[in-house]
């Protein structure tokens, strides 16, 4: 069956989603109990968020929830992904439940329930408790046994109500952005102490599948969410051939060997060696409790990654796509040279290429087998508001339809792909960018903190509506 186009309809039950994350949405950072976290001391430190930006009211949605809900609705959303605030639900990131956050997060979910959309809960979206960090945060091997704890007090609170749980959003940025080049938070610059971070966050993710197992229903589906590198070497030079390996060894498999083999893989190990001790490091039993199963696997894909040796990068234009920092986020492969994929950018300077996200789907599911999220993709564009209101956004809309037609070619070469999710449903806090950088399909006016839906987000509408690509 098809849907007029080349490309089929999407499978039956797919869920047709958007995504967002706690601190760049919620706002109301000293309500109710909640405490800070690391993003809130980050982004009042001068000169760490672009125009001094912070989340302290970000959008508002702690207060203007029911109203997103509806917009939601509107736009057909069968599903909505959404991290939960760990210095919200748990103080300090330790000790009782925070009754009133749990209140908060009940009803957005009943709201969601109601509404026909299907929660998916995020459990950390980089905004770990300021006092965990204090302690030494994902450096710090305790705090995957605080992140645990968590874990199983957000099941406990929620478990009746939501299905599907996320347990890390992107551990490859928390860890490495967070701890090696520090442009986002905690801001730390230590490249082995990034590496700690990586283990202590798979570590985290095994713990707390074992702790939802333990409080969840049987038939409750659990994930995590990797931003996985579609790794491209430039050309097929041997050294070009060995920049991509070291970067697949630190981007990926530093992820994927240990949930899915139980393992690190001895290349990551020596590219490593020099920076920690692994076998230190790695505790009897930590791998067993990294691979515990899941049941599907988050993809967060926005553009391919083209390297070559820094001796063959010559005088191209170069871009990690992770901001200006003096210090590598990547270990082990610090002379690896990044150039884009093409010149069709978005406002990130990140390059367009759906074919990156077909492969992977592709890859990930041939080689691990497990059904897959497309939990976040989307693109930040300069958009306009006309005189009369509207936002038109064709250049996003034409972004998320070849996405799109890449899942759906993905689905057609045989990927089990369940959904897919854009990002994000709102324009929002954008990390160190601030609010200069607009990825959603619904705007927002910062500074009266109205919401209208772009072009877009009709366009999306009417893909939901028909099951698929026009």
């Amino acid at each position: 069956m098809t849907t007029g186009s080349n490309h089929p309809s999407f499978p039956r039950g797919f869920a047709w989603g958007a995504a967002t994350a706690a601190y760049q949405i919620e706002g109301a950072v000293a309500e109710d109990g909640r405490t800070p976290s690391i993003w809130d001391t980050f982004s009042h430190v001068p000169g760490k968020v672009a125009n001094g930006d912070t989340g302290d009211t970000a959008i508002d949605h702690y207060h203007r929830f029911r109203e997103d809900v509806r917009t939601m609705a509107e736009i057909g959303l069968t599903a909505y992904r959404f991290s939960l605030s760990w210095s919200r639900l748990r103080p300090t990131g330790r000790g009782p439940a925070n009754e009133r956050a749990l209140d908060f997060y009940r009803a957005l979910v009943d709201e969601l329930l109601d509404h026909g959309i299907t929660p998916v809960a995020t459990l950390y979206h980089w905004d770990l408790p300021q006092e965990l960090e204090d302690e030494g945060g994902w450096a710090d091997r305790d705090t995957a046994y605080h992140f645990a704890d968590y874990a199983a007090l957000a099941a406990r609170a929620l478990g009746d109500r939501v299905s599907t749980w996320t347990t890390l959003n992107e551990p490859w940025c928390s860890a490495f952005l967070g701890y090696g080049s520090g442009v986002h938070a905690p801001g730390r610059t230590d490249p082995a102490d990034a590496l700690r971070a990586a283990h202590h966050l798979n570590l985290g993710h095994g713990l707390a599948v074992g702790a939802l197992r333990e409080v969840l229903p049987t038939d409750a589906q659990l994930a995590v969410s990797l931003n996985l590198h579609a790794v491209r070497p430039r050309t097929t030079h041997p050294d070009d051939l060995e920049a991509a390996r070291r970067i697949e060894a630190v981007g990926n498999r530093i992820f994927t060997s240990p949930l899915f083999k139980g393992r690190y893989d001895d290349d990551l190990l020596a590219d490593t060696a020099h920076l920690v001790k692994w076998d230190a490091l790695v505790h009897a039993g930590d791998l067993a409790e990294i691979s515990r199963p899941i049941d599907l696997l988050g993809l967060n894909y926005y553009n391919p990654t083209v390297v070559s040796s820094a001796a063959n990068a010559g005088d191209l234009p170069r871009n990690d796509g992770h901001g200006a920092s003096a210090h590598s986020p990547w270990p082990g492969a610090e002379d690896v040279a990044f150039h884009l994929a093409n010149d069709r950018l978005t406002a990130m300077g990140w390059p367009i290429d759906p074919t990156g996200l077909s492969d992977s789907l592709l890859s990930l599911y041939r080689e691990f087998g497990v059904p897959l999220l497309v939990t976040e993709n989307g693109a930040a564009f300069e958009d306009t508001v006309a005189p009369d209101g509207t936002v038109h956004d064709p250049e996003r809309t034409a972004y998320l339809h070849d996405h799109l037609a890449a899942v759906s070619d993905a689905i057609a070469g045989g990927a089990d792909v369940r959904g897919y999710f854009l990002w994000s449903l709102m324009d929002n806090f954008e990390w160190a960018y601030g609010y200069e950088k607009r990825f959603g399909i619904v705007h927002v006016d910062y500074d009266t903190l109205v919401r209208t839906p772009k072009t877009s987000a009709r366009w999306y509408s009417d893909v939901i509506r028909r099951g698929g690509l026009a």
